[in-house]
């Protein structure tokens, strides 16, 4: 069967799922039938079962779409030639980039860590926990040899984790504190250079 790409030269495939993440991001897994996902493609129910065999195949694919990027993202920073500081800030910041890119990426991640996982199938937390040790084996060594002050390496990770999601995930909520649309690019770019000031100043022991 073939397909003709769209004007922006994405295949049938990939407008699926690109509508499937913004629909499972804005309803939830529970609240997005496959009908409601073909409608915004613009497509009929059984073009999209061709492509995929159920929503839970579907959702499985968005999901492995998402934790691609954001290690393709990671894998980038961390695989740079820099040190110390300089490589965590690149991690850091690839972080913010990847979310402001794509915030819809941080509402279903939300979503799933609240369900703990049931609609996956899988461990989310399993899967990215050799990534989570990896870094905090950097951060502990880091420590050791005097470049970063002390601090329980596995609980900074989170920190800096919640630092970075809940900023996209409650930005309606910010909206009101900020009084205007917390993902303006400037807003974003404002809280990324406070977080990355506040852990710079947290970790350097100049």
């Amino acid at each position: 069967m073939s397909e003709s790409p769209s004007s922006d030269g994405k295949s049938t495939r990939e407008l699926i799922l690109d509508e499937a993440l913004t629909c499972f991001a804005e309803r939830g897994y529970e609240g997005t039938s496959l009908n409601d996902i073909a409608a915004g493609v613009g497509i009929k129910r059984p073009s999209l079962l061709h492509h995929f065999p159920s929503k839970e195949a579907l959702y499985g694919d968005v999901f492995e779409k998402l934790l691609s990027d954001w290690m393709e993202r990671l894998a980038d920073a961390i695989n740079s030639h820099t040190t110390g500081w300089e490589k965590f800030e690149l991690v850091l910041r690839a972080g913010f980039d990847l979310f402001a890119d794509t915030p819809d990426y941080v509402r279903i991640m939300r979503r799933e860590a609240l369900d703990g996982g049931i609609h996956l199938g899988i461990d989310l937390s399993g899967v990215l926990k050799p990534l989570f040790e990896s870094a905090a084996q950097y951060l502990q060594e880091q420590m050791d040899a005097g470049r970063f002050r002390q601090h329980d390496p596995h609980h900074l990770l989170i920190t800096g984790y919640g630092a970075i999601l809940t900023y996209f995930s409650d930005a309606p909520f910010i909206d009101g504190l900020l009084e205007e649309q917390s993902l303006l690019h400037k807003n974003i770019n404002s809280h990324c250079e406070n977080v990355t000031a506040f852990f710079r100043s947290a970790l350097l022991t100049e």
